[in-house]
């Protein structure tokens, strides 16, 4: 049987999503204040504010699914330079937390994310209703396509 009618459609509408997603945290991010950042910045950012917990470079990885921890490292310290993120160092652990100004920044990200992101879902019942179902088929797939990767970097 082929089975590649239905993986390429899903290969092309994750890439569409992707792209889109991406747009939207760059410009939400940007409308906050902070026009500077990478979609994986903006990531990293929302990441190392959520719950008001600092994080170390191996959760934030473990967390986006990032391998390369130096691009997330390149994250941070960007983030650094733009005062948003601080680092506290305990012997040999590194922990980040947002600043006071990273904080007002994804809290007005929040802001506008409800207004024009979550306002135009909910206004489509049909479609919000299924986009709280679809997390766990997200996440199925990502396992899916680590599987494959691993697979073909053995290759």
């Amino acid at each position: 049987m082929d089975r590649r009618p239905k993986t390429l459609p899903l290969e092309l509408a994750l890439a569409v999503l992707h792209s889109a997603f991406s747009r939207w945290t760059v410009h939400c991010m940007s409308a906050a204040g902070l026009p500077e950042l990478t979609p994986l910045d903006v990531l990293v950012l929302h990441h190392v504010h959520h719950r008001g917990r600092g994080k170390h470079l191996s959760d934030i990885c473990f967390v986006l699914n990032v391998e390369d921890t130096h691009v997330v490292n390149y994250s941070l310290k960007k983030l650094q330079g733009l005062g948003v993120v601080r680092s506290d160092r305990k012997k040999k652990e590194v922990a980040y937390a947002t600043t006071e100004v990273g904080r007002s920044l994804v809290e007005r990200y929040r802001e506008i994310r409800e207004r024009c992101l979550v306002d135009a879902l909910a206004s489509d019942r049909e479609l919000n209703g299924k986009v709280g179902d679809q997390a766990p088929l997200l996440r199925a797939l990502s396992s899916v396509f680590d599987r494959a990767a691993r697979t073909v970097a053995m290759l």
